[in-house]
């Protein structure tokens, strides 16, 4: 899997000229959307296919700053994945090779019309990919 690149704008800032923590979150989410179209499984088709896949838990260690005009590149693994919960991890580097972040979001997947979905038997690709790309040990 290819890191997604975030550019830092300008409005993304704070006074001090710092990428203001909450903007992590959302940057998180553009490398996860990036993530499952490289997989194979963009988050359009699933939610086209009934599915939607909310965030029940998100997690940030900063480890340096960011500011405007960094280029952070964010890498996505695989942490965990059961038949309903995935857990992915990210890594985000500017452009000097300095680690600012290391992250992780826990997700669910619903039915759009109610109740938990099984990956693991409703859509069996998919988790065999992610079980695939796991960093999970047996």
């Amino acid at each position: 899997m290819t890191p997604y690149h975030h550019l830092v704008h300008y409005y993304e800032t704070d006074r001090m000229g710092i990428s203001h923590h909450s903007n992590y979150i959302r940057w998180m989410e553009e490398a996860r959307v990036h993530f499952l179209t490289e997989l194979g499984f963009p988050y359009d088709k699933l939610e086209e296919a009934g599915v939607i896949s909310p965030v029940i838990s998100v997690n940030c260690h900063y480890l340096a700053t960011s500011t405007f005009a960094d280029d952070i590149s964010i890498m996505v693994t695989v942490a965990m994945v059961k038949a309903a919960r995935l857990v992915l991890s990210y890594q985000m580097i500017n452009q000097e090779g300095k680690l600012v972040c290391e992250a992780q979001s826990e997700h669910s997947f619903l039915r759009q019309a109610g109740g938990f979905v099984n990956l693991k038997k409703d859509f069996p690709d998919f988790y065999q990919k992610l079980l695939e790309l796991s960093q999970e040990e047996d």
